[in-house]
């Protein structure tokens, strides 16, 4: 019998996770998704457990001229890890759009890799974290790019609110590309929120806590814009943004 052995912090993808959290639902199976060519399909998920660890990890593998629409809520329980695995053939289209809410001492992880292995592909990641306490966010996405993968347009966008001093945002966009002819984009940002922007909401008379609500709502929107359920998901965003601020 083969034991599945906890990763450690060298392994690159678990460098910031809970160990002895993941130990309590290790190994994790991988969930395959297949989309035939030419197909669309979409998945949101919503992770929002109320105790204990959890960890999901998706296979998805699009043929020639597939599309898929993925969306995270990534918000619940004391250790939330999500992983994708993307490979994508030609003409495909792969969209994420994620976002991790965090506090106390939760520790939140999305971890993508997108491969791009024919022509013509495009894919594109948005991930929002807003994380108060003790929290930590951490994404870590790559994007590798084979050889003859021409015409390739890929992108990342990366930002984390922090609310706390005390809460840790981890992020690592990586491009690993050996094609011409592609077009690759990545961007990172951690910071908080405008203070000016703060006064002049309170100065119209809003209250902080209201003003501070308004501004993450629409920090995190950008993650859900275009969703089948663009409505629910925000709808579900906001309410754990209300226990933050």
């Amino acid at each position: 019998m083969t034991v599945a052995v906890l990763p450690t912090r060298n392994d690159e993808d678990f460098r910031y996770a809970d160990l002895e959290a993941l130990a309590g639902v290790w190994p994790v199976a991988r969930e395959e998704i297949r989309v035939a060519a030419g197909e669309s399909q979409s998945l949101s998920i919503v992770q929002d457990a109320e105790a204990g660890a959890v960890a999901r990890h998706l296979a998805i593998t699009l043929e020639a001229g597939a599309s898929y629409d993925l969306r995270i809520l990534n918000c619940g329980g004391a250790f939330g890890r999500i992983a994708v695995d993307a490979r994508l053939g030609e003409g495909a289209d792969f969209n994420l759009g994620a976002a991790q809410l965090g506090s106390g001492e939760q520790t939140l992880e999305i971890v993508t890799e997108v491969s791009h292995q024919a022509p013509d592909a495009t894919s594109r990641q948005i991930v929002r974290s807003v994380l108060a306490g003790n929290a930590t966010g951490t994404y870590l996405g790559r994007v590798a790019v084979a050889r003859g993968a021409n015409g390739t347009d890929s992108e990342q966008s990366v930002r984390a609110m922090l609310l706390s001093r005390t809460a840790t945002a981890n992020a690592k966009p990586e491009l690993e590309i050996f094609a011409d002819d592609v077009k690759c984009a990545h961007g990172c940002a951690v910071g908080e929120l405008d203070a000016a922007a703060l006064f002049y909401m309170a100065s119209r008379g809003l209250p902080p806590a209201e003003a501070k609500k308004l501004m993450l709502q629409a920090f995190v929107a950008e993650a859900f814009v275009g969703a089948a359920d663009e409505e629910q998901l925000l709808a579900q965003a906001l309410e754990k943004l209300g226990e933050l601020v």
